[in-house]
């Protein structure tokens, strides 16, 4: 069956992308499928049935004529994309994947390094010392800081390492060869990346565990539990940050080129009409729960929860398009 499919992809590759030769793809793709069950009912083999189906397509070059098509007219008059700057992107998607999930770790272990110096200085001052409070949190500040700064410097360079590629927004041909690649080596990153995905979830779903082991032991301890709850967060962000970029540059090279502005802009209209709703009420809830309840400890954590959330929305959304279109 995939032999089909990859025969119908090379025989319209060099059609204009409309959306009345996309249909005409898909009436033909199932009626081929059609065709082979049939054959494998009647008892032919599979390279029969699958040889017997192609030669009854006919030429496309027939088709085309039958159809008043002009095969050297292209709909986009969009540049060849070549080998050499496909794997240069995904490269430099790979490396700004890793800088940008690191530089978001980093960020989140600032804070939960500050609360955990805060914790040891408070816990083990003698008699409540309000200069080794004051030094635990002034070490905490220190820290906290010099990690971010870090961590911006990373997004810096990981945003310049991808300037280089902005053209390809504008759109792309691949080579039918490039094109089935870089299909092989998705199908051979899925498993990784579903991996990926599942821990930085069950990693996200356990760390409130952390918090809630820390208080049953002891309440002195709960401060604790809130840092190594933030560092588990940030472990679960970076690798959806990493291998999700890697995922997405497969997707944006294997994205099919006839999508139409209209349809990316609908998806941004849709998706930056949940974050104008999300984020606000997220910020609601928050100050709901600090000035009514003085939850200010914990209900810090709104945020990155509500962050994991809208990412997981946005891709379950982006992939839910991609089939309908499919």
């Amino acid at each position: 069956m995939e032999t089909i499919k990859v025969y119908l992809d090379n025989m319209f590759a060099g059609l204009p992308k409309t959306e009345e030769l996309e249909h005409l793809k898909k009436e033909l793709l199932s009626g081929m499928e059609e065709k082979y069950h049939e054959l494998k009912r009647e008892g032919k083999s599979e390279n029969e049935a699958i040889g017997i189906v192609i030669s009854e397509f006919g030429n496309i070059e027939e088709l085309t004529a039958e159809l008043g098509i002009d095969k050297n007219r292209q709909e986009f008059d969009l540049p060849i994309l070549s080998e050499e700057e496909a794997y240069a992107y995904t490269t430099a998607r790979r490396s700004s994947g890793f800088w940008t999930g690191l530089g978001v770790f980093l960020c989140v272990s600032g804070v939960a390094l500050l609360i955990f110096l805060d914790a040891l200085f408070e816990n083990n001052s003698i008699m409540g010392d309000n200069s080794s409070m004051e030094m635990g949190l002034l070490l905490g500040l220190i820290g906290m800081f010099v990690l971010i700064a870090v961590a911006v410097g990373m997004f810096i360079y990981s945003g310049m390492r991808l300037d280089r590629f902005k053209n390809l927004e504008q759109g792309f041909q691949l080579p039918y060869s490039l094109k089935t690649d870089l299909q092989r080596g998705q199908n051979l990153f899925a498993l990784t990346y579903r991996i990926s995905v599942i821990m930085g979830v069950c990693l996200c779903v356990l760390s409130p565990t952390l918090i809630i082991a820390a208080t049953f032991i002891n309440d002195d301890l709960i401060l604790y539990g809130v840092s190594a709850f933030l560092v588990t967060v940030a472990l679960a962000v970076f690798l959806f940050v990493y291998y999700g970029n890697i995922q997405g540059a497969y997707t944006k090279l294997l994205e099919e080129q006839q999508t139409s502005k209209a349809e990316k802009k609908e998806s941004e209209r849709i998706i930056g009409a949940v974050a104008g709703i999300v984020w606000p009420l997220a910020t609601v809830v928050f100050l709901f729960t600090g000035f009514v309840y003085q939850r200010w400890d914990i209900n810090w954590a709104i945020f990155p929860i509500t962050a994991i959330l809208f990412g997981m929305f946005s891709n379950v959304y982006h992939i839910m398009k991609r089939k309908k279109v499919s």
